[in-house]
């Protein structure tokens, strides 16, 4: 489970993030919205302690951030952040593979376990075939996939997705959602993902959380969030609310 209490991030006089409360249980998933600039990447990096606070604390499972080592925090928290270009010549199998290494194996000295689970991961995201090509000779979309294959070999309890989308057509953004909300579902893990399109996060969340200006504007079940009263405040957009045909949730299209 994770808490996240009363967190503030200041650089120099400015706030990045003031006073950000909320818990995420085992299982579930938060969608992180907001406008550019309101915190967002911030607080998803605040996550795994690569950006400091200035108040508050951030415990997960029963312990606190700022107690865990950094090998302790890799092998509960994994990233997908927006950018993920590689100039090493690695191949998709070992990029994939050193994501193992907080289990005790990686380049050389992988295990049958880190094989086993880098390869299902490589299924997952319609990659088999690419295990021996080179990072750098990937387009954009390609390596996203990767790096969220990479994520879901480590077996992290707590999965961050910095707009994980950006770069994928269509098929595979559906999919890497789902392979997060499968995680969830199949092995409690829990997942934070931003994201810029608000019906992947009405269809596969369980909670929304709304940023503006480093503040909480709301949080809650996706159809208490995402109101045309929200949405205009936060993002400045007019638009039209129904239910999905199919899901029944909320659906979201934008006026123009």
């Amino acid at each position: 489970m994770l808490s996240v209490r009363d967190i503030s991030v200041t650089y120099g006089e400015r706030a990045v993030l003031d006073g950000v409360s909320f818990e995420l249980k085992d299982g579930s998933v938060l969608a992180l919205l907001g406008a550019n600039g309101a915190g967002k990447t911030t607080l998803v990096r605040s996550l795994n302690g690569t950006v400091p606070l200035s108040a508050g604390e951030i415990v997960l499972d029963g312990r606190s951030l700022g107690e865990l080592s950094r090998r302790e925090i890799a092998s509960r928290v994994a990233v997908v952040a927006q950018e993920n270009e590689t100039r090493f010549p690695v191949t998709v199998m070992e990029f994939v593979l050193s994501g193992r290494f907080v289990h005790g194996g990686a380049f050389g000295w992988e295990t049958e376990a880190d094989v086993g689970a880098s390869t299902q991961a490589l299924a997952d995201c319609d990659l088999t075939e690419y295990a021996s090509r080179l990072m750098n000779e990937l387009s954009g979309g390609e390596r996203q996939r990767v790096v969220l294959a990479r994520a879901l070999a480590t077996n992290a309890s707590l999965l961050l997705l910095d707009e994980p989308t950006a770069n994928l057509d269509l098929a595979h953004q559906a999919m890497m959602f789902r392979l997060v909300r499968q995680r969830c579902d199949s092995c409690g893990a829990s997942a934070v993902v931003i994201t810029h399109d608000l019906n992947l996060a009405a269809a596969f969340s369980d909670e929304v959380l709304m940023l503006e200006d480093g503040c909480i504007a709301a949080k809650g079940k996706p159809a208490e969030v995402l109101t045309a009263e929200n949405v205009r405040k936060v993002f400045d957009v007019d638009v039209m609310l129904d239910a999905h045909p199919v899901t029944g949730g909320v659906r979201v299209t934008s006026l123009f």
